[in-house]
């Protein structure tokens, strides 16, 4: 899942990737035809696996040695074999004898090894590469310090993949699930030269289905079934047309016309939708909070963040239940910590990580102790007053409602407190977070697969993502051990990333106000549409108008 850094571009992506709901039913002399009708909120920016920055949809064109399945867990791909070494540092992949690309080509071991390489290249500009952290020199060459032909990929023969790790690595086989991971056929990037991946039919697909009609602009494209793919007798439906909405009415106006078949509702339709039977409400592993500048620029302003007093009091000033059931209404939940709920549970007991993570007095409604920590840190640092700015990305609804909430409730119960609200477009808002310029950021994060390790990279000091540039020698020292010393060991791992996120609650240096849920209206007729929390969040492959 892309890093978006701000909350609209949340929605817009997620919609995009969405696919949900039947569309009519074209007349035929046997069955009805399988088509769906979906709305996107932006554009494609691209369809060249290596550049991509969201996956919410791409596993639906393109596969990896395996796909996601019900439930966040592992489903055959394009490998139909696979075996890990005894030191869990290598592993080996048979491809399928009848993996076929979307022209007819034979999908071969090599096709991995090009991809990847590719992706790597400094010339290929991927905006993804930290994924490749843990395979055998993938830190290097993310550093720039070794060539891309280095990766720990090689192909054995036509059909055999071999792949090397710097350590075991727990959640290495979800991770190969991840579209980014996929083959590139490089007989046809170089066919197509400058041409690769500008036009749907400039591009080759491994998956259940192909691009057509998508010239690089356009609001318009679409999803066929793939003639070659390897599983294709269980795919049913023949086409998915997208079409680009960008405001919510029009959707639902839309929707209502049966000219779509699934609507993403605001949080005003939300209210006058949820008692409708086709009103559907779909969880992310995405959590909204807020981000501190540790590194502020007004020192005076980087004092105050610097005080955890001060962090825990807005943290406690914050009636999370209130935000998302009276606010918001789309029945986003009160997170327990920086980690989303339903992402991964304990190895030992299926406990959530979320439950596990949760430190009393952090994330909970308490206002009284709120004032009584606010005066501490004011004490502290010798003021009566405190003037912090906020930003967030004004091209989505909510982020205007949060901060104006935010606003309204850290002011009332924190005495002093005056907190101006600063909403830019978003692209400003990502470019102001990544040089720092922010007090505090309307921020959050999605998970790319379901391990609590893809949430708690962030806060590590030498994470570029770190944006609010806080450091904790035993927050790193934790990480770094659930990375390496502990990484084969799935218990020790485990409690090494509990140990780290009590370490960000109670020293809230983050502070999650709620886990993102979508609402949207979607006919009753549409079966088999699989969704996940995290990572590929829909696929079609098994989807149906009953």
């Amino acid at each position: 899942m892309k890093k978006w850094t701000s909350i609209g571009l949340v929605a817009a992506v997620i919609a995009m990737g969405l696919g949900l709901a039947a569309c009519g039913q074209s007349a035929s002399t046997t069955k009805p035809f399988q088509e769906l009708k979906l709305p996107a909120s932006a554009q494609l920016d691209t369809i060249d696996l290596a550049k991509a920055t969201g996956y919410g949809q791409t596993g639906n064109v393109f596969e990896s040695f395996y796909r996601l399945g019900k439930n966040g867990q592992v489903a055959p791909g394009l490998a139909d074999s696979a075996k890990m070494s005894k030191d869990k540092k290598t592993w080996t992949f048979h491809i399928r004898d009848n993996a076929r690309w979307s022209n007819g080509d034979r999908i071969t071991a090599q096709d991995f090894v090009y991809s990847w390489r590719r992706t790597l290249t400094p010339a290929t500009k991927a905006s993804y590469t930290t994924m490749f952290s843990g395979i055998k020199n993938g830190d290097k060459i993310i550093a720039g310090k070794a060539s891309p032909d280095t990766i720990g990929i090689h192909a054995k023969n036509r059909q055999t993949v071999v792949i090397q790790l710097e350590k075991p690595m727990a959640y290495f086989k979800i991770l190969m699930a991840y579209p980014l991971f996929a083959p590139q056929n490089e007989k046809v990037v170089k066919q197509y030269g400058k041409k690769y991946a500008t036009k749907s039919e400039y591009m080759v697909y491994s998956g259940p289905f192909k691009m057509t009609n998508w010239s690089g602009t356009g609001n318009t494209w679409s999803f066929v079934k793939n003639p070659h793919y390897w599983d294709k007798k269980v795919v049913k439906l023949q086409k998915i047309n997208y079409q680009v909405v960008t405001n919510p009415q029009t959707g639902l106006s839309l929707y209502q016309n049966h000219k779509l078949d699934f609507a993403q509702l605001s949080t005003e339709q939300v209210k006058n939708y949820k008692n409708n039977r086709e009103f559907k409400e779909y969880p992310y592993s995405i959590v909204i909070h807020l981000k501190y500048n540790f590194k502020d620029d007004n020192q005076e302003k980087r004092r105050i963040m610097s005080n955890r007093n001060i962090r825990q009091a807005i943290a406690l000033s914050i009636n999370r239940r209130q935000l998302t059931k009276k606010v918001l209404g789309d029945g986003s939940v009160t997170p327990t910590g920086f980690v989303a709920s339903g992402l991964a549970r304990d190895p030992k007991s299926g406990e959530d990580f979320a439950k596990q993570q949760a430190v009393k007095n952090t994330t909970t409604y308490n206002p009284t102790l709120a004032k009584q920590k606010w005066a501490a840190g004011l004490k502290q640092l010798g003021l009566k007053k405190v003037n912090l700015n906020i930003m967030a990305g004004n091209d989505d609804v909510a982020a205007s409602t949060v901060t104006q909430y935010l606003k309204s409730a850290l002011e009332q119960n924190l005495s002093g407190f005056n907190l101006k609200i600063d909403n830019v477009p978003a692209s400003v808002a990502q470019s102001r977070s990544t040089s720092g310029d922010f007090d505090l950021y309307l921020s959050h994060w999605g998970a790319d697969f379901n391990d609590p390790i893809s949430f708690l990279q962030i806060p590590v000091s030498a994470n570029a993502l770190n944006y609010g540039k806080w450091s904790n020698r035993q927050y790193d020292a934790l990480i770094n051990r659930a990375q390496g010393a502990d990484a084969g060991n799935d218990e020790a791992r485990w409690q090494d990333m509990v140990q780290a996120a009590k370490l960000i609650n109670k020293e809230q240096s983050f502070t999650p106000l709620y886990q993102a849920n979508y609402a949207y209206l979607q006919r009753s007729d549409v079966k088999g549409v699989i969704h996940n929390t995290a990572g590929t969040q829909w696929s079609y492959k098994y989807a149906y108008l009953k």
